[in-house]
């Protein structure tokens, strides 16, 4: 009977092959990561050259004397001295804090107010929902054409409709006393359309297990919307301020368009003062200072607004 011959195997160092697989493993690594960067490095590059180095650079510029023409001259902190010292820069900060307080709580009362009143099964919901949001994709320029045209102190149909009623004709954005209020109108005929999509969509999340609890223990509406609606919606209205907020002291578009600051300085906010002061008045040194200034007073909102939130958080826990 022949025996069977066993089968001759060649041994390999122990630890040979993980050595390969782990070469191998970083490899291909190496070459995803490559693959990756080759994908994504045009959008990092448009980054880099659109936002970060601009940003970098305004900062330095603050600490300069320039014209954009001639050679620029560093001054150090004289800019910033400058600001304390210019009565047109507080009188922007003022109209920007008048402009932000009259349009961030008005908005979301009312979008809030039309959410309420738009939650609800009633015939053509979806239509109403849709006129109240159309003016806010409506840019701030095609606004502040539209408006100057209706508002307008000679030919305007605001005028026109006033004298038909037998009132006074009004000088709307050509009165200093008007000019601001007008625009903060005219900001909410769009922002509200915003704050009321999103308290719609935040009021799809009320539990209605706690609303048919309030009314089994007697509750009315308004101490439903009182003890149980508006609690809930806190997160969101803290987003809502601060998202407005912010959206407020960055008016610009809407300025430029109707008043270009004016009547004698009534509508100057902050932005509209940068952009005067860095390529109208040909001061970029001044008019980056100024940008830091409104860029540290964000800066600062979100922080309030940050640690606010973690106590809502905490609270809630």
């Amino acid at each position: 009977m022949s025996r069977v011959r066993t089968p001759i195997t060649v041994s390999r160092p122990p630890d040979s092959r993980p050595a390969d697989n782990r070469r191998a493993l970083r490899r291909r690594r190496a070459a995803e990561a490559a693959t990756a960067w080759t994908f994504v490095s045009p959008a990092v590059l448009i980054i880099l050259g659109l936002s970060v180095v601009p940003i970098i650079w305004s900062l330095l510029l603050s600490f300069q004397a320039d014209d954009l023409v001639t050679p620029s001259r560093w001054v150090g902190l004289d800019n910033y001295r400058a600001l304390a010292q210019d009565p047109h820069f507080r009188q922007a900060l003022h109209n920007t804090l008048l402009y932000t307080a009259l349009y961030v709580p008005a908005s979301m009362v009312a979008g809030l107010l039309l959410a309420l009143a738009l939650n609800r099964r009633i015939r053509f919901v979806g239509l109403y929902r849709t006129l109240f949001f159309v003016p806010f994709v409506v840019s701030s320029a095609a606004q502040g054409v539209l408006f100057s045209f209706i508002l307008d102190q000679q030919f305007g149909a605001a005028n026109a409709v006033l004298h038909y009623l037998g009132i006074p004709a009004q000088g709307f954005l050509n009165d200093p006393s008007q000019a601001l209020p007008v625009l903060v109108a005219i900001s909410l005929w769009s922002g509200t359309g915003f704050c009321m999509v999103i308290y719609l969509a935040a009021l799809q999340d009320v539990p209605a297990s706690l609303i048919e609890a309030a009314r089994l223990d007697g509750a009315g509406r308004f101490q439903i919307l009182r003890h149980v609606t508006l609690p809930t919606l806190r997160p969101v209205s803290v987003f809502l301020l601060l998202w407005q907020a912010i959206e407020a002291l960055q008016t610009f578009d809407l300025v430029y368009v109707t008043t270009k600051g004016g009547p004698l300085g009534s509508t100057t906010v902050i932005v509209y003062f940068i952009w005067e002061q860095a390529f109208k008045n040909a001061t970029a040194g001044y008019g980056a200072a100024s940008a830091y200034v409104l860029a540290a007073a964000l800066g600062l909102i979100g922080l309030i607004f940050q640690i606010a939130r973690r106590r809502l958080q905490g609270a809630a826990a």
